[in-house]
């Protein structure tokens, strides 16, 4: 027990935290925003105030003469509440939106920093439902908590002090019975926001699944697995509904007992009242006002459960915000910029272990030099760990043990900000955003020219698919690239890659869409890409690695062999073994190079 209050605790310091810096910046505005609600609620009381004066003095006294001055001022009351009301409306709504679109920025912020093995394990749907639906909640926060719930405290303060001054034992009563309330409602209260994360938590898993689906509809829809799709959303569906009906629930119990308590207090303000009229010691005005302001009063209690909703749903939200801002970046580096730019491209890997799970090792020992300005190709059966030892270099993913060194420098101390500005990349999975093609192209560098594009785009045989196109360079390309060919989006990527213009160059399986003759066309291509960058290859076809100043075979996360294509030959080894057999079209063990 005492472990969860200081985790509690914790959490709460960090939302206080997050809610300081947020609100702290907008402190002038929301001062004023205050002032206005203030002078708002004051005159707000004008009118169920005149009530006893109206009564007693210009009706029963029948002071006609009196009555104009009562309705001027309770009409310059409800003037002025207006303006008040809308002034403080439109300031917080203005700054309610910032809010959330600063936390949105800082919460997109913070995740495309966080390190690749994060999206290893969250989906990217519950991700963007956390950026974009978790906030959501703060506006209401600063909104209808702040405005209304304070405003309504105000008044209730203000009622509080007018009704002490018509009948003090009658408003000791109400307060007893307010207070009595208050009491008896936080215990239910305080189920009701564990009920709200979880509803957060559960809607971002249905939305996660959902974004799943419709990217992979192909996939569902070639393996007939719409109802299967059905089922498990249906599933999501439900448990989202039994949470919703769970909290509903509460929520109902606290609206009954807050009926319960209004109108037993209503009813015991009217016995009391009527008796007090009866002894002489209240004025039928005086009566009508103390039941006018009996509303004020128990404003605040009436709207709790309402507010407190909002106010959950708020925390909730930020609560879960603040579990992402407290993800560690993968960039924690204190490198200059100066340190880390400017790099020869020497890469070596020193005694390098690694997993993806602690207890199930993918590289073993693996060490080896390249020069900078040199070609290394990883050649080797699927799952060998040809790919991880790219990612480790890529800095998407930290050794368990050993070091990655750039020029001699640990990977680990270098600014990867700045290292990856030197790197270019090709991945065998091509991901194109919803663009245009020249978009695409140009994302590794997005201020190039028009002429720097098109070099690129030539470079990687773009230009000649592209022209094509009745809008060329500005077709759109869908939603990952789906408008194209798999071939046309990999030429893409390569395209990218020679326009980023890169020390460092990573091609895995950069040539696996595409056909033999549109291979061989860019081949030329990537050899004037690859001259003088140190490259590092993944391919399934010998046409590049024949040229490798050093290939590494890969078995089992260890390099089994190492040397050029003519060593490696007469070695008469593992390698010698797979060029035969490819050259020839013999089956081979081996699915990928």
């Amino acid at each position: 027990m005492p472990n969860v209050k200081k985790q509690l605790s914790k959490q709460l310091r960090h939302i206080s935290g997050l809610l300081r810096e947020i609100m702290f910046p907008r402190r002038f505005k929301l001062c004023v925003g205050l002032l206005f609600m203030l002078l708002g609620r004051t005159a707000s009381l004008v009118a169920p105030s005149s009530t006893k004066y109206l009564v007693d003095d210009v009706i029963i006294k029948h002071q006609h003469q009196l009555l104009a001055p009562v309705v001027l001022a309770i009409l310059a009351a409800a003037c002025i509440q207006a303006g008040c009301t809308f002034a403080v409306t439109y300031i917080i709504s203005i700054e309610g939106h910032k809010v959330v679109a600063q936390l949105r920025r800082k919460l997109q912020r913070h995740v495309c920093r966080l390190p690749v093995a994060y999206f290893d394990n969250n989906k990217a749907g519950m991700l963007a439902s956390r950026i974009i639906a978790d906030v959501e909640g703060t506006r209401n926060l600063m909104g209808y908590v702040f405005v209304e719930y304070l405003g309504s405290i105000v008044t209730a303060g203000l009622a509080l002090v007018y009704l002490i001054t018509i009948n003090a034992a009658l408003t000791a009563a109400v307060v007893i019975a307010g207070v009595a309330f208050t009491v008896v409602s936080r215990k239910r209260l305080a189920r009701i926001r564990p009920m709200f994360r979880e509803g957060n938590r559960i809607q971002a898993e249905l939305t996660g699944r959902l974004v799943e689906t419709l990217s992979g509809i192909r996939v569902v829809k070639g393996y007939g697995a719409e109802e299967r799709e059905d089922e498990i959303f249906a599933s999501g569906v439900h448990r989202v509904f039994e949470n919703s009906w769970a909290t509903s629930k509460e929520m109902t119990k606290m609206f009954a007992l807050n009926a319960i308590v209004v109108g037993a207090v209503t009813a015991g303000v009217t016995f009391t009242a009527a008796e007090e009229i009866f002894r002489g010691n209240l004025t039928l005005g005086g009566f009508m006002t103390f039941t006018a302001f009996i509303t004020f009063l128990m404003g605040p209690l009436s709207q709790l459960p309402g507010i407190w909703t909002q106010l959950t749903q708020a925390v909730a939200g930020l609560d879960r915000a603040n579990e992402l801002l407290q993800e560690k970046p993968e960039d924690l580096s204190k490198s200059s910029v100066s340190e880390s730019a400017n790099i020869a491209g020497e890469v070596s890997f020193e005694a390098i272990c690694f997993g993806y799970q602690p207890d199930r090792p993918v590289l073993h020992d693996i060490s080896f030099v390249a020069r900078a300005g040199t070609v290394t190709a990883l050649v080797g059966p699927s799952g060998s760990g040809k790919s991880t030892i790219v990612a480790l270099l890529a800095g998407f993913y930290k050794p368990t043990s050993g070091r990655v060194n750039i020029d001699g420098r640990d990977l680990a101390e270098v600014k990867l900000s700045e290292f990856r500005s030197n790197l270019g990349v090709v991945f065998q999975e091509t991901f194109l955003f919803d663009g245009t093609i020249k978009d695409n192209v140009a994302y590794a560098r997005p201020h190039a020219t028009d002429e720097e594009v098109r070099h690129a785009a030539k470079l990687a045989h773009v230009h000649e698919f592209a022209e094509r196109f009745e809008a060329g360079y500005e077709t759109m390309v869908g939603e990952r690239g789906v408008k194209l060919s798999g071939g046309q989006k990999q030429r893409i990527s390569i395209a990218r890659a020679i326009l980023a213009d890169p020390k460092i160059l990573l091609l895995d399986e950069a040539t696996s869409s595409l056909d033999s003759e549109s291979e061989s066309a860019i081949q030329m291509g990537l050899s004037n890409l690859m001259a003088g960058r140190t490259t590092f290859v993944i391919a399934h076809r010998l046409s590049t690695i024949l040229r490798a100043d050093q290939i590494l075979v890969v078995e089992g996360g260890r390099i089994v062999e190492r040397g050029d294509h003519d060593t490696l030959l007469k070695a008469g080894g593992r390698y010698h073994s797979l060029y035969t057999r490819q050259a020839f079209g013999v089956e081979s063990g081996y699915r990928s190079l």
